[in-house]
């Protein structure tokens, strides 16, 4: 295969991390931050596209590399509507929805900073493995209450680079294997990977599964019911409860797993017993996935940043193992999944998909 420049672009709510790869090798890359000065000029999220267009245009400029020597632009997928996994190509029908109809979040800018610059170079943009990737069996998604389905967001892209890492440690292939993957970072997401597909998982967003160090996962339906009723919190400040203030910020008023460990290591029983907790609660949520594998699981795969903790990773080794082996995978290379996706297709190896709304 000839060599290819596969360009990568991954917004965030404050940085825009951008990566240029030959082939397999990452041969540059950096994390440019944003100030709140910067973003809040902003009305809406999609209205930083020039803004942050540029910004990759000079990362490339002062590194004294053409667009026209790129082979594709591979940007974070965003908040699109289900899909299932794989590298699928940027087209307008995605640019529209991405423009107009998603949520607000960084990651939709993505697909559009990736589709401006391809469209320099006339070569393709691409996203692969968004957050919507849905793959989830039609029974996993049933509850009690027929108006409200089971959904799914979640760490997709993290989820299937371990995926194929694990295989490979198992000399087999990605879709050959019962996996349980454990995404482990400021929202928590598990997933029962069933011979290459995710037919169960959390909705690491917005109320589901374990409580992280910003969510509140899932909580009694009752109580929250009773606390919005008593008029203490406005509806937003509810939202933020369950997203961004929850779990450990709620508990302990930080979301760093390391001061949480360093307040541990000075006597403080209360960080022990919230970090206890939630190494508690992803094992008992990685131990609801078993059955959908009636027990035959290859692996549990643990992975995200908070995998860099060994005690913490200890914690839930010693409730799981019991299972099935464990692989950690500490942290995540989001930039080298994005890569890796779209060299798959140019290499014939995975067919490229097309997303409709």
């Amino acid at each position: 295969m000839d060599n290819k420049y596969i360009l990568a672009i991954n917004p965030g709510s404050t940085s825009t991390k951008i990566a240029l790869f030959l082939n397999e090798k990452k041969i540059l890359s950096t994390n440019i931050p944003h100030s709140s000065k910067e973003i809040t000029k902003f009305p809406k999220i999609i209205d930083q596209k020039d803004f942050r267009s540029k910004i990759v245009l000079d990362f490339l400029k002062e590194n004294s590399f053409n667009t026209e020597q790129l082979s594709a632009v591979v940007g974070r997928g965003g908040l699109l509507s289900p899909m299932k996994s794989g590298t699928y190509i940027v087209n307008q029908e995605m640019i529209d929805y991405l423009t107009t109809n998603s949520l607000e979040h960084a990651s939709n800018l993505g697909a559009i900073i990736a589709d401006s610059i391809a469209k320099l170079a006339n070569i393709n943009a691409f996203i692969v493995d968004p957050v919507v990737v849905d793959e989830m069996d039609k029974t996993a998604k049933i509850t009690g209450i027929p108006e409200i389905e089971r959904k799914n967001i979640w760490h997709a892209l993290n989820h299937k680079s371990a995926g194929r890492e694990a295989a490979k440690s198992l000399s087999k292939k990605y879709e050959d294997c019962n996996l349980i993957i454990v995404h482990l970072g400021g929202g928590i997401s598990i997933a029962a990977h069933k011979k290459g597909l995710a037919v169960d998982v959390n909705n690491a967003l917005n109320g589901d599964g374990p409580f992280s160090p910003e969510r509140a996962g899932s909580i009694p339906a009752w109580s929250l019911v009773e606390l919005v009723k008593s008029n203490k919190y406005t509806f937003p400040e509810i939202k933020k409860m369950i997203t961004g203030k929850g779990g450990i910020v709620a508990h302990l008023n930080t979301n760093d797993l390391r001061e949480v460990e360093n307040r541990i290591s000075e006597n403080d029983k209360k960080a022990e017993l919230i970090y206890n907790a939630m190494a508690y609660n992803i094992s008992k949520s990685i131990g609801a996935m078993g059955p959908v594998f009636k027990g035959d699981i290859d692996v549990i795969v643990l992975t995200g940043g908070l995998a860099h903790s060994k005690n913490f990773v200890n914690l839930i080794k010693s409730r799981v193992e019991f299972l099935a082996p464990v692989l950690v995978f500490p942290g995540e290379d989001e930039m080298k999944a994005l890569a890796n996706g779209v060299l798959r297709v140019l290499k014939g190896e995975e067919k490229v998909k097309i997303w409709k709304n």
